[in-house]
């Protein structure tokens, strides 16, 4: 499998949410490009990178197996993943949200929305 930087000291399992929004701030803070990171802007702007995501999947089905087992494709859906978590991120920084908060809050939503009585066998149905 091609996890890159998975043994790296730098990964899921060692850095917090809060570290990776500050991480965030002091890049876009040190550019001085805080004029430009409004909500609108940014909401274009992971809207943008979703779709150079989505690009990368034009007219292509590459399998799970593929994806992780083929360094070039890996890179660059990781890369475009990291442009969209990026921008989330300085979303969140711009209207002060806390990601853990309205990820906690979602999920309460969507227990409710989608009870495991109705979906534990594997079928999907949009509510």
């Amino acid at each position: 499998m091609n996890f890159e930087k998975s043994n790296s000291i730098f990964n899921d399992s060692n850095q917090t949410i809060s570290f990776l929004k500050k991480e965030v701030e002091k890049f876009v803070k040190d550019r001085k490009w805080n004029k430009y990171h409004t909500p609108k802007e940014l909401a274009q702007a992971i809207s943008i990178e979703s779709a150079e995501l989505l690009e990368l999947f034009l007219f292509k089905s590459p399998s799970l197996e593929e994806i992780l087992n083929n360094p070039n494709i890996f890179s660059n859906i990781s890369e475009e993943f990291a442009d969209i978590f990026i921008y989330l991120l300085s979303f969140a920084n711009a209207i002060n949200l806390d990601l853990s908060y309205a990820f906690q809050k979602k999920m309460e939503k969507n227990r409710k929305k989608y009870p495991l009585s109705e979906f534990s066998n594997g079928t999907y149905k949009k509510k």
